[in-house]
């Protein structure tokens, strides 16, 4: 995926955000950095440019010739196939919930 974040050259750096936070969230943000091995900016501006590019993910428009489009269409048209091993692992309970 091509983050904007990965550019650290801090000569290309030229606009500016700021925000206030609870010190709840400070900490929170803090602590995430620090066990990631990051600086606060780094942090967070990593994880704002990763949500950025995921809730723009699906505004994308993707084009295709007619063939692959009508077998597309086709495949989104066919009944749901009956997976038991699926079934069996989404009625488990989650490990983390026992």
């Amino acid at each position: 995926m091509d983050n904007l974040a990965k550019n650290n050259s801090k000569s290309s750096r030229t606009a500016r955000l700021g925000f206030r936070v609870t010190s709840h969230q400070e900490a929170l943000i803090r602590k995430a950095a620090e066990v990631t091995g990051k600086n606060v900016t780094q942090f967070v501006l990593n994880s704002a440019c990763e949500a950025a590019e995921n809730a723009l993910i699906d505004q994308r428009i993707f084009f295709t010739n007619n063939k692959k489009y009508r077998a597309f269409l086709n495949a989104l048209e066919k009944p749901a196939e009956v997976k038991p091993k699926l079934q069996k692992l989404m009625r488990s309970t989650a490990p983390w919930e026992k």
